[in-house]
Order: structure tokens, then sequence, then C-alpha cells
């Protein structure tokens, strides 16, 4: 379907807007890295009045971007661990999303911490505290109580009811608090690309950066091996974990965080996140969350990487029994490996400060100046994007001498807000928002195989809308199908029909 929407990607505009550049484009800034931070830098930008172009050599959130647990995070641990800075910075940006920039893709998640006979009145009064804290970060941030409500003790069965696999013998009442879940972080990314797009950002993905200096870079069409060299007067890289790849100056500590993919039939279709002391840690838990395409994601895990960076990190043996341990420890039943549909880790690009597990390494970003007059924003965290978007264009407009606008993020709402159609099926309403009703425009409401919530009008907006260029775009990253290898077969031909054999 051809569409004049100024946020639509598809092929043509790709190809479009890079032979401008090929042809000499004036651009203020060149936007490295197509994940959660790269996509914000150039929205941010663009909202400003700058003239810009972001280049991904993959697929917007290929990297570290897809692999999160899907939460807007209000920084409860960071509280904990005494960082009362990033605590409050991520429940204001929480905020921000949950109420103005994305109501559509982030909603208030329950979640439980069961009073089991393994947990004693003090790592009981330490939960409660930590959840009383929370109540006063989401308050002090701006968030009202009808958008994410107030922490409370509740009893034995309202638990069991929202967590039916927790074990019953012994279970004295749960404490529940409540954050922000993303229905997907992945579609967060494309939503604020589209966004950028429609404020006149080009957004290219297939498309390397070589060579890259304070004002130039060698891009490469990955599709085609064609070459050309641009200009700017400042150039962002956010390309996350590759960071210093791109800039040798930047020295990063990554850290593996996994999940294992269940069915939610197999926990009883929970609607709260389980949450599970880790023996022995005061402030790290083991969560079960309840996840769209009837799927519950087990994490997560905190191990230090070393070596060269995978495209896709793969979850070590131990990981996968570390997390079915812990939950187990919280369970009527135990879970087996059995019960693992999948697995999936991401890499959290950490600034490498010389000492500290990663577990312990600050979660703050940075804005760094390179030798060579490169711009990087690394570290942070999915929630924190736009403010490290916001510091890191701060930055480039400084150091560029760039007649910028103030920064407009905080108000600016992302394409698929605003009041949604009430006869589409809820799972399309959940992924799309007010965009629901030209997601159903572009093809049917068939799935895309049985027992998948996925339609195949999703596929064919994902075409011409949402700059899917294969099948692997497809089913990884503008749906979620990918995750279980036998969905991802079972769901192959209609993505393949919707490319029409590209």
């Amino acid at each position: 379907m051809h569409t004049h929407s100024p946020s639509a990607l598809d092929a043509d505009r790709r190809s479009r807007e890079l032979s401008e550049l090929g042809d000499g484009a004036e651009l203020d800034m060149l936007v490295i890295g197509g994940g959660i931070t790269g996509v914000g830098v150039a929205l941010d930008a663009a909202t400003r009045g700058l003239k810009v172009a972001l280049v991904e050599r993959r697929d917007l959130a290929f990297g570290t971007s897809r692999w999160s647990s899907k939460l807007a995070h209000g920084g409860l641990r960071y509280l904990a661990s005494g960082n009362v800075g990033i605590a409050r910075e991520s429940a204001v940006e929480r905020g921000i999303l949950m109420t103005r920039t994305a109501p559509h893709l982030v909603r208030a998640m329950p979640q439980l911490v069961p009073l089991l006979p393994s947990v004693g009145l003090f790592e009981k009064s330490l939960v409660r505290a930590g959840f009383l804290a929370g109540d006063v970060l989401r308050a002090t941030a701006g968030t009202p109580s009808r958008v994410l409500p107030r922490s409370r003790r509740i009893g034995a069965g309202e638990a069991a009811a929202l967590a039916p696999a927790v074990q019953r013998d012994g279970l004295r009442g749960a404490l529940l608090a409540y954050d922000g879940q993303l229905v997907d972080d992945a579609r967060l990314v494309v939503a604020i690309a589209r966004t950028a797009a429609a404020n006149g950002a080009r957004i290219l993905t297939r498309v390397g950066a070589y060579d890259v200096t304070g004002g130039s870079a060698r891009l490469r069409d990955e599709l085609t091996g064609e070459e050309l060299t641009v200009h700017a007067r400042t150039v962002v890289n956010a390309a996350g974990v590759w960071a210093g790849q791109v800039d040798p100056d930047i020295a990063l500590k990554p850290s593996r965080g996994t999940h294992l993919v269940l069915s939610a039939q197999t926990l009883g279709n929970p609607t709260a996140a389980l949450t599970v002391p880790i023996p022995g840690e005061t402030n790290r838990f083991v969560f079960a969350l309840p996840a769209q395409l009837g799927r519950v994601y087990l994490g997560l895990t905190d191990e230090a990487i070393d070596g060269e960076i995978p495209d896709v990190p793969q979850a070590a043996d131990f990981e996968i029994d570390f997390l079915l341990d812990t939950v187990n420890t919280a369970l009527g039943g135990a879970l087996t490996r059995d019960d693992v549909l999948a697995t999936y880790s991401g890499l959290r690009p950490l600034l490498d400060t010389g000492d500290g597990d990663t577990a312990d390494l600050s979660r703050n970003h940075a804005v760094l100046t390179s030798s060579n007059g490169v711009i990087s924003v690394v570290g942070g965290k999915l929630t924190t994007y736009r403010k490290m978007a916001q510091d890191a264009v701060d930055a480039a407009v400084r150091a560029g001498g760039l007649a910028a606008g103030p920064c407009a993020t905080n108000h600016l709402p992302l394409v698929g807000v605003g009041p949604a159609p009430r006869d589409l099926p809820a799972s399309l309403v959940a992924r799309y928002g007010a965009e629901s009703a030209a997601v159903a425009a572009c093809g049917d409401l068939e799935p895309v195989a049985e027992g998948i919530d996925v339609t195949r009008a999703e596929f064919a907006f994902a075409v011409s809308h949402e700059g899917a260029l294969d099948v692997d775009d497809l089913l990884d990253r503008r749906t979620r199908i990918g995750l279980v290898p036998a969905d991802r077969e079972r769901a192959r031909p209609a993505a393949e029909a919707a490319l029409g054999g590209r």
C-alpha cells in the first residue's frame, strides 16, 4: 500500500533519502545507531529544527534495545543502592512515557512479592520499605496514582489470583507494587524513529558508517555495497554496545542480561509479575513478567562478558539454571528446562570505570567528546533514553555552534498516541494505539499463523510504514514472533507474502 504519511518509512523513502545524501544534502547532525538512544537523539534534534540523518548498519532495535525486560522502570533498585539521582531520573522519565509521550505503549503492571516462609520479617520489612520509597518516587516525579497505583499488602487469595503458579503452602499474602511495562521495547524504538521521520529526520537502515570523524563519515549501503562520504556539522555516536567500534576512545564493560521465554499457560496465565528475591541478595530479584503473545519472560541475569561483541548474544547454561532455580523457590510446581520455549540475551553498554562488578557499575549515562570530535552517548538504560538524547543533543549544539530551538521531547506524543478504535482486536490496539485503524486498512485481520495473535495487516503495515525490509525485520523486531523458533517457522510464509518476494 502506497502512503504519503510523513511518518511512514519504506524501501522507496530509504532509497530516495540515501540518494539525497549522495547529492550533498546539508546536515547539521549525523547520528550513528538505530537503537533507543539513537532514534531518541534523531527525534530530539529534528524537533529542534536541525537537519538530521540517522544511519543504522542493521535494523531499528537490532541490538540491546530489543532484548530488555520490556519495563519502563521506576528506578527502585538504584534507590536501594543509594543512587538517588538515577532513581529519580528513571521515575520522571517513566512518568513522561506513561502520561504524555507513549501512554499507548506503556501500562501499569502489578508486581508482587509473595510472603512465603522463606521471607522473614527483615526481608519483608526491606521490601515494604522499598515499595513505600517507590511510592514517594512516583509522587515526587508527578505521576498520578490513577496511572501507577500505590503499593499495598494483599491477601493470599488475591496473590494466587494474580499469579496462579505461586506456592500456596505457607503463603501469607504478598506485597504488591506497580511499575511501567512496555508492550514491546522494539515497538517503542520504531515509534520514536517514525516520529523523528515525521519531523524531517532521515532514518536509514542497512547503512553502515565507517571512518567516522566529528564532521564526516563514509557510508555504505549494506544492501548494494555502494559508498558515499557525507559531511555534517556534528556527528553523534549512539551505537550502544558497539560504540567503541565507532570511536576507539570509548571503553565499555558489557554485561549480559538473559531472559527465558515461557508459555503463560504454564504459569496459569498470570496478570502480575511474580517478583522473587535472589537468596543472599538484598536488592536483586528475578521477575516472571507476563508479556504479549501468550508468553512470560523470566529474567534477569547480570554477567560480565569479554572479547568480541556478538550480533545476537546467547544465554549460558548456568544462567538458565540460575533463573529456573530462583523462581522455583516461589512456585507450587517446579519449572524445568522442558518448559523453556526460548531464551534471549542482551548486552548492557556499561561505561568501564575500572572498578566494580557489572552488577555494581552505574547505570548512569555519559556524553563524551572524542579526540577527533565525535560526540558519544553511552551507558544509561532504556527508560531514560529521552534524557540521554537531550543531553547528547545539548552537547552537539554547543560543540557545533548549531542554531537550535529548546528540547521539546518531554511533551511530544509519539505516533499512535490518541483515542484508539474499539472494534479491533485488543492485541492489535495494544501494539498500535490510535494507529490501529490505519493498520487494519493495510490488509486483512486474519492471524499470520494459527494461535498467534498478530494479523496479516500488521505485517503489511510494517512494510509500508515501519521500514521493514526483510523477513527477519518482520518476525524479530516489528513483531516478536521470532523469539520462539517454532512460531517463527509457522509465521514465515505470511512474512514472505507481505514482502511480495523482496
